[in-house]
């Protein structure tokens, strides 16, 4: 029996590191892969998410109506973005997401306050997502309490009541009672479409290169974008069948509300579907073999997990994190689900969401095709 050797034993670490030098792939995902994680998780996550959209609704022109908006503003939680003439245009902002909060002031906001009676100002939520609205919620009882500290002077002092001049009242849309489910199960659908069509397609074209079956297709007069279409096919029906599986979940097991058109979601779905299915596809491609292509999955799967709002809300990112996960298809998806369910949208409102994920689409078909080509040479 051989003795242990360690002049043996650094031949092998010897080996292991050239081989590791040689896999470049390989080694750039044990690098950048850790980076990504600190990256994104040191710096996109928030918990407290700030500078939310807000419309405002006020029929009071007056000074301390006004005040009222600039304390809101000055507490970083609220921006104010829009400014809603009518309840109807409030309520649409609202459906279409393009704005978090509505603030509602009354026409006889000033006079009231100034006789002492607490007016109350009704601030309106989207709360499809209750994390993203909870702080800001909870500050704006802290503003009401000094706001206007600086108008109720002199014989005015008196309204300084311990509960505040104001009372706010609140109303969350979509989600009254903030039942985390309705968003994470809604939001599920979309996470699990990217997750199995992304890794199942990325092994499709390097595991016939491994069992060496990729020369017999090549010799094919089958064309690039005839094999690429032939093999997102059939997984398009196994994407279909995990909608159905998880709508049927969402509603029985759940009680998640489905308030919108149910054809409208499959349809949309189509679409996400077969961008996931492009994209693993073109990992496919560029992978030399099974594992890089599920390096590659997986370095796609962790930006689509934090930086499309399904874990974190997606308003409480940085800037430039909300720019890459706009250029993601699952953020735009997960809008797509959830205005559908929870708020009962239609295509009008789902439209700016529909054009990002087809402009994915053709980019992760066109560049799936042209490394296939460089298959061929």
């Amino acid at each position: 029996m051989r003795r242990f050797t360690l002049h043996r034993l650094w031949a092998v670490i010897l080996k292991e590191f050239i081989q590791m030098r040689r896999d470049r792939l390989t080694f750039g995902m044990m690098i950048g892969i850790p980076l990504l994680q600190l990256v994104l998780f040191g710096f996109a996550i928030n918990s407290d998410p700030r500078r939310l959209p807000t419309a405002v609704r006020s029929a009071d022109g007056g000074p301390l109506a006004r005040t009222l908006v600039a304390a809101l503003e000055h507490s970083g939680y609220f921006t104010l973005t829009r400014v809603a003439a009518t309840e109807a245009e409030a309520e649409r902002l609202l459906r279409v997401g393009q704005v978090q909060f509505v603030i509602n002031i009354p026409e006889d906001f000033s006079r009231r306050l100034l006789r002492g009676e607490r007016p109350a100002v009704l601030v309106e939520a989207d709360a499809t997502d209750p994390a993203a609205i909870g702080p800001a919620l909870s500050a704006v009882n802290t503003i009401a309490e000094s706001v206007f500290d600086r108008d109720l002077t002199g014989p005015l002092a008196g309204l300084r009541a311990r509960a505040g001049p104001v009372q706010f009242q609140f109303h969350a849309h979509y989600n009254p009672e903030n039942i985390t489910q309705y968003n994470i199960v809604s939001g599920l659908m979309g996470v699990v479409l990217t997750m199995t069509m992304v890794i199942i397609t990325a092994l499709a074209i390097t595991r016939e290169r491994e069992r060496g079956t990729m020369e017999n297709l090549l010799a094919t007069p089958v064309r690039p974008l005839e094999v690429m279409t032939g093999k997102i096919l059939p997984y398009i029906a196994v994407g279909y069948v995990q909608v159905l599986l998880i709508l049927v979940a969402a509603r029985w097991l759940f009680d998640v509300p489905m308030i919108g058109s149910l054809l409208l979601l499959g349809a949309v779905a189509l679409v996400f579907i077969a961008a996931n299915l492009a994209v693993g596809i073109t990992f496919s491609s560029i992978a030399q073999n099974q594992l890089q292509a599920m390096q590659m999955a997986f370095f796609f799967f962790l930006p689509s997990m934090i930086l499309t709002g399904f874990m974190f809300p997606f308003r409480g990112m940085p800037e430039w994190a909300q720019w890459i996960g706009s250029c993601l298809p699952l953020t735009h998806f997960l809008r797509v689900v959830r205005g559908i369910m929870l708020k009962g949208n239609g295509l009008a409102e789902i439209g700016p969401e529909i054009w990002p994920m087809l402009v994915f689409l053709g980019v992760a078909m066109a560049v799936g095709v042209w490394r296939y080509r460089q298959t061929l040479d």
